[in-house]
């Protein structure tokens, strides 16, 4: 097959990718991490140092109320969407994957219009606006959970569960050194700023209790990395060798650091908490506040309600009490465990490799 793979949602994107050894693929995606931002994309990174073709497109990010920037996001819409065109008609693949996030829209929408099959993946719980826009023009719609039924056309809607990646399927119940108590932070493949700077405000005082593995992302706006690099020259050797610092960590490194980790603090975005599930990590949970309808809080309850994260609210949260309430946490961990994930496929890469044969093998259906 030749397969065009398009969108936001980037770990259940490449834990397909792994399995298409014999397929020919085209990556679709943004070159550089944010608007502004001159720094390149996880993604883009990532794709490229696998060796996969990527093609980059001006994608118009969607609002959802207006403001100063909608009107110059909306200008990028066609521009968007004649590269759109252009790199499906050289490519011509047999079948066009999406996996939600803006940047999947004018790909899609040209797919549509030169009449290539579609396939879609929704990660969350319920519905992306992408993909809920896109989802009329599908082939097949894969959800990850079964509540996103409710969301799409039940004729052509399938539940594969949420590809994990094969570097996260690997290390479950891999054994590791112990050494102290350690903690993973992370705050997505950009980063979180408000996380990093909870870290920040806090570092030396969580460098005398716990290992600190930290993954600040690389936006250059606030050059959170650099603050916390300089901010290591004035510690102690014994409290500097216990801080692992990088803007980024390799898919193998990041699935490492979780298994090795005993407290994960986080955003909630549903693949990672997809991940913190079926690793059984406890986790300490931060929505990002301004999601579509909430959608990184709800993606926390599920971790919440298994009884396996503690959720708390970014506009309450300052310094002092994150640090009482990390130690709360940590003090009492052992109380935190779940038991058989559900909601989950046994292999959801290969539930949704079947939906992409079929589709492609069947394009006048």
């Amino acid at each position: 097959m030749k397969i065009v793979i398009c969108g936001g949602h980037l770990s259940p994107a490449l834990a397909v990718i792994d399995r298409l050894k014999e397929d020919e693929i085209l990556f679709v995606g943004r070159k550089f991490a944010m608007e502004g931002d001159n720094s390149l994309s996880f993604e883009y990174k990532t794709v490229t140092s696998l060796g996969i073709p990527f093609k980059a497109i001006t994608a118009a990010r969607l609002q959802r109320k207006l403001t100063r920037y909608t009107l110059l996001s909306f200008l990028k819409f066609p521009n968007g969407l004649s590269q759109a065109f252009f790199i499906l008609e050289q490519f011509k693949p047999d079948v066009v994957l999406g996996f939600g996030g803006y940047v999947s829209l004018p790909v899609i929408l040209a797919a549509s219009l030169l009449r290539i099959p579609i396939v879609i993946h929704e990660q969350t719980t319920e519905a992306g606006m992408t993909n809920k826009i896109v989802s009329r023009f599908a082939r097949k719609i894969c959800i990850s959970w079964a509540s996103s039924e409710n969301y799409f056309p039940k004729s052509k809607t399938i539940l594969t569960g949420n590809p994990l990646r094969k570097e996260i399927m690997e290390v479950k119940n891999k054994k590791n050194k112990k050494q102290a108590f350690t903690i993973y932070v992370t705050g997505g493949s950009l980063g979180s700023h408000f996380i990093n700077d909870l870290i920040e405000k806090n570092l030396k005082k969580l460098l005398k209790q716990y290992y600190i593995i930290h993954q600040t992302g690389d936006t250059k706006h606030y050059n959170d990395f650099e603050k916390l690099e300089s901010l290591t020259i004035g510690l102690d050797k014994n409290l500097v060798e216990k801080y692992t610092l990088a803007k980024h960590f390799t898919p193998k490194e990041a699935a490492e650091n979780l298994n090795k980790s005993d407290l994960v603090v986080s955003r909630s975005g549903v693949n990672i908490v997809t991940e913190l599930y079926f690793l059984q990590k406890p986790a300490f949970l931060i929505p990002i506040p301004f999601t579509q309808r909430n959608e990184q809080f709800k993606n926390a309850l599920i971790l919440k309600n298994a009884g396996l994260a503690e959720v708390y609210e970014q506009a309450t949260l300052t310094s002092e009490n994150f640090l009482s309430e990390l130690e709360k946490m940590t003090q009492n961990i052992k109380k935190y465990k779940i038991g058989i994930l559900d909601n989950q496929k046994e292999d959801s890469v290969q539930e949704i490799i079947n939906v992409l044969k079929d589709v492609a093998t069947n394009k006048k259906s």
